[in-house]
This record gives structure tokens, C-alpha cells and sequence, in this order.
């Protein structure tokens, strides 16, 4: 199977300067058996894009990639900085966008692709789920092992395991299909994926559940009205006769999908717009700044948003990353049928069903213990330390059986690399602070979580204490092993300054060495991945 991943990305690259490159499909065993059990498998449609400018601007409908920069969270000395504070993250999107790079167009993903929160919020973990006499919505994880790229340091994972909801009981759902049929989204790997993964969305629905179609190009308009979830004919009649064409009124399309939820609202329900797109926006309202105040706004009305991204090329993943942060939502991208089947089917509960709203952490260091932190990841996703007590601020959601993954890189006080770690000249109208008499507990910190319930308006305080029993890592669960291979994986893509002394190599041997109980292959196919980015990086 690697020597075959490895041919492919060579055989690839070579005649793709003449002919573009051809598209491949992941596929798991376990999510179809009728298909032959591979990681991977050619998709049927080739796609004429120059390998060398796959995400770059090729003319109109094909104007180039955006993303917003993305700058490492720096390591920060506890003395000054005593506490990190953050909105928790379940966005995707990141993962299957680096996927399609390596797979699809056998290039190396631009930096600002890479968030290594969402590569580390792809995997399922074999996180315990709250248990039933627990009153909180989900379970918090906290452990602490040596660090494998500095061996001087300490790594910190905190995960949050979501409570799982049946899906017999699943709130009634009023959901609008809101979707993009400009001419930006012909290409095989848009529409016509789009539909297809409708059609598993109507698979998973049922006689509680309503459904409306907008669509939107160069005007947006009412293509049916909301309909009962089991009269899937009408629904799936509707979408067939959807073709791309035109410019792209996405602005409009917003505001008549949630118009739509509104008439049609639910209460006690889900009341959700799943936006369809690549992001080109063209015609009438096109500024983030607009689309975020806007769809923000609609939020505070109870009506959710889901963002689905298609395409290579012409994707504004800026845009959409930030409008379904605002619009209390998620953020996946859909490169192939089963990454649907992923998203629509095997998440549904957690798409729709939100169990948590506005999820903060905050995190106190010891500073007896700890020189200094670094949050790995979660870049555009930090707060200001005021933020995490003031109940009106916006922050992440979490819905049913999700899980979220964050790991914090420590260094330790008394090692060596302490001394290197820039620093701030004394204040001169300030003393500097003194420990308290905690800090000599032994303690290495303190998580303190915040989080409202759906419908509330006051937050909900948790708070555990960490200690540092010494680990090493090879003495850690699969689960934490597993987190920091993906982690360390993110790092090398991002040529971040961080990744310490880890190659690809050390990437893949940890990965396979915390497979578990992959039941979709997706540790598998991750581990692929690192395989193929090493080929292009020109790395043994």
C-alpha cells in the first residue's frame, strides 16, 4: 500500500506538469463494505488543474485560495503571562483542505491552511463521555506527559468529551439548505458532490425534522419552501434541478435563508442554515466584515449556522472559517463522498445538536513550577483574560459526542531553555507579583472551564487542578500519543519555529504506534498522509 501511495505521488507529480493532476477519493471499509478495504482509491473524474497553481487564481470562477494568516501562539513567561484563556474549537475544515493538498494535487499545503486545532479535532478519541449522574454536558480529560519533539519540556493535553444524544430522541430539526449554484461550483468536486451529500443529510432525517432549499447566483430565490424530512422526493427533486451558473449573491442567499428559519422557527428545536459553497462571493454583500456582523447577529436570534466548503481553487476559507465561528456554528470541508458520509451521517448529533454554547477555558500556570506555556494551535480562537468572566462574549460550541482536543507545550522552571525565553525590562511603578502560599502546593495548574447551557444566558464555573506525576511519553495512552503526532504533524507543515527536533519520520512512528481502535481507518489514512508529505518534502 506505501510503495503504491509513494509511485502515485511521483507518477503524479511528473505528469501533472503536462495534464493537471488526477483527483483521488479516500475510502474506509468500514464506511461502504461493498467497496475493496484501501486507504485510498483514484476518484473517476480528473480534474485540469496545473498542479503548480492548483490553489491559485487561474481566471474568473477560479480566483485563488484565501486564507487568513495564521501566526504561532509564542511562548509566554508565567510571571508575565499567568493565564491563557481561549474559545474552544470543533471546526474540521483545516484537515480535509490539507488532505486534498497532499492527495488530490501531490503539493505541500500553504502555511496558513494548516490550524492545528482542526487537525487535532478530525480523530474521534477514546474519551469517557460524561456519565449519567454528572450534571455538566461533557467530560473534561487532563494529562501530562514529557513533551517528544524537547525532551526538556512538558505536554499538557486538556480534552473535552461531549455527551452522547440518541438519535431517536434528537430535538425536532427546521433546517435550510442553503446552497451555492453559481458558476464557481460546476467543477465535479462542488455541485455535484454537494448533492450527493444532501441526499446521505435526508438518509439520517426523520418525521420531526423539516427542510427548506434556497439557492443563490446571480439573485438568490426560494427553491422549496420548508417540507417534511420524509417526503424526500419532493426534497431530492428540488436539488436535481439545481445546475451552476452565474455570479454569486451568497450576501442575499444569508439573508433569505434565515429568513426562511425564521418563519419556520422551532422552539425547544434545532433551527439551523447549512451554507453550501466555495466562499465566492461576488455580487452585493461580498465583505467578511459584513458576513460576520450579519450572521452574528441572526445567532443571537437562535437560528445556527453550518458552513460546508467544496472546491480547490476558488475556496475563501477566511470567510467561511469566521462567519460559522460568529454564527454559533461549525466548519467542515467536503472533498470527498465520504468525508460526507463523515460529516451528514457518522456527526449528524454533533452537527445539529448543540449541547454546550459559548465554551471558555482558561488556564492558571504555576509559576513555582512553570517557567513558561505555549498553546499549540487555537490561534484565532485566543482571548483577553477579562473575556473568559464576561458572559456576553462569544465563544465556541460544542455539540452532542463531540470531542475537543487542546495542548499547551511547558517548559519546566530550571531547564535550560527557560534562560532563552524572551523577556520584559522591570516595571518601574510596579513591584513584582509574589507567590502565594498555593504555589508551593505542587500543583502544576488550574483549568478552569466556562459554558452555558442551550437557552441560558448565565455561564456555568468548573475547575480542576493538575499535578505532574513525571511521565515519560512513551508511557502515554494511545489517545495522548496520538494527539501529538498530529500536532507534530501540523507543526511541520506550518514550518513552525516550535516543531523542536521531529522529522516526519518520528511523526509516522508514533502515529502507527497509537492506531487503537480505528474502526473508519482514520488514523490510517492519516498516517499515510505523513507518508506522502515526507515523499514531497524530499525527506527518506
Amino acid at each position: 500500500m506505501k510503495s503504491f501511495l509513494f509511485f502515485s505521488v511521483a507518477l503524479g507529480i511528473v505528469s501533472a506538469t503536462l495534464i493537471g493532476c488526477a483527483r483521488r477519493e479516500t475510502k474506509f471499509a468500514a464506511v461502504d463494505s461493498a467497496q475493496p478495504s484501501q486507504a485510498f482509491r483514484y476518484h473517476e473524474a480528473a480534474l485540469a488543474v496545473p498542479v503548480a497553481a492548483a490553489d491559485e487564481g487561474i481566471g474568473p470562477g477560479e480566483g485563488g485560495e484565501k486564507y487568513d494568516e495564521i501566526i504561532d501562539n509564542p511562548f509566554r513567561r508565567v510571571v508575565e503571562h499567568p493565564l491563557s484563556t481561549f474559545s474552544i474549537d470543533v471546526d474540521t475544515a483545516s484537515y480535509s483542505k490539507v488532505r486534498q493538498y497532499l492527495v488530490d494535487y501531490n503539493q505541500l499545503p500553504r502555511p496558513d491552511a494548516v490550524r492545528i486545532e482542526e487537525l487535532l479535532n478530525y480523530f474521534p478519541y477514546d474519551y469517557a463521555a460524561p456519565v449519567e449522574s454528572q450534571s455538566e454536558p461533557f467530560a473534561t480529560h487532563v494529562a501530562v506527559s514529557q513533551c517528544p519533539w524537547n525532551a526538556e519540556h512538558r505536554l499538557v493535553r486538556l480534552a473535552l468529551k461531549g455527551r452522547e444524544v440518541n438519535k431517536d430522541v434528537r430535538p425536532s430539526s427546521n433546517l435550510v439548505l442553503l446552497i451555492d449554484s453559481s458558476g464557481s461550483m460546476k467543477s465535479p468536486n462542488k455541485l455535484p458532490l454537494l448533492k450527493r451529500g444532501m441526499r446521505l443529510l435526508l438518509q439520517q432525517l426523520n418525521e420531526n425534522d423539516r427542510v427548506a432549499v434556497v439557492a443563490y447566483a446571480g439573485a438568490a430565490g426560494l427553491v422549496l419552501d420548508s417540507t417534511p424530512a420524509t417526503d424526500a422526493d419532493t426534497i431530492l427533486a428540488a436539488l436535481s434541478r439545481l445546475e451552476a451558473g452565474g455570479s454569486t449573491n451568497g450576501g442575499q442567499g444569508l439573508q433569505l435563508a434565515y429568513q426562511i428559519a425564521r418563519d419556520n422557527f422551532v422552539d425547544q428545536g434545532t433551527n439551523r442554515v447549512l451554507l453550501c459553497t466555495d466562499g465566492d462571493f461576488n455580487v452585493g454583500m461580498t465583505g467578511t466584515d459584513q458576513m460576520v456582523r450579519f450572521v452574528e447577529d441572526q445567532s443571537k436570534g437562535g437560528i445556527d449556522l453550518t458552513v460546508l466548503g467544496f472546491g480547490m481553487g476558488n475556496l475563501n476559507d477566511a470567510m467561511l472559517e469566521q462567519i460559522s465561528g460568529r454564527g454559533n456554528g461549525n466548519y467542515a470541508f467536503i472533498d470527498t463522498y465520504n468525508e460526507a458520509k463523515k460529516v451528514l451521517v457518522e456527526q449528524l448529533s454533533g452537527t445539529l445538536v448543540t449541547i454546550a454554547k459559548d465554551v471558555k477555558l482558561q488556564v492558571e500556570f504555576n509559576p513555582a513550577k512553570v517557567a513558561a506555556y505555549r498553546l499549540i494551535g487555537y490561534e484565532n480562537r485566543m482571548l483577553q483574560t477579562e473575556d473568559f468572566n464576561d458572559d456576553k462574549k462569544d465563544a465556541g460550541e460544542i455539540g452532542a459526542g463531540h470531542s475537543v482536543t487542546a495542548l499547551y507545550e511547558v517548559v519546566p522552571q530550571g531547564v535550560s531553555t527557560a534562560e532563552t525565553l524572551p523577556s520584559t525590562d522591570p516595571l518601574k511603578y510596579q513591584e513584582p507579583p509574589r507567590n502565594s502560599a498555593a504555589a508551593e502546593s505542587g500543583e502544576l495548574l488550574t483549568v478552569k472551564l466556562r459554558y452555558k447551557a442551550p437557552g441560558d444566558d448565565a455561564s456555568q464555573l468548573i475547575e480542576h487542578v493538575v499535578h505532574d506525576s513525571g511521565a515519560r511519553f512513551n508511557d502515554a495512552d494511545e489517545e495522548f500519543k496520538f494527539a501529538a503526532a498530529v500536532a507534530g504533524f501540523g507543526m511541520l507543515l506550518r514550518q513552525s519555529d516550535h516543531r523542536g527536533d521531529w522529522t516526519y519520520e518520528n511523526v509516522m512512528q508514533v502515529a502507527q504506534s497509537s492506531l487503537g481502535n480505528d474502526a473508519h481507518g482514520f488514523r490510517e489514512e492519516f498516517v499515510e498522509l505523513v507518508s506522502i508529505a515526507r515523499s514531497l518534502q524530499g525527506q527518506p
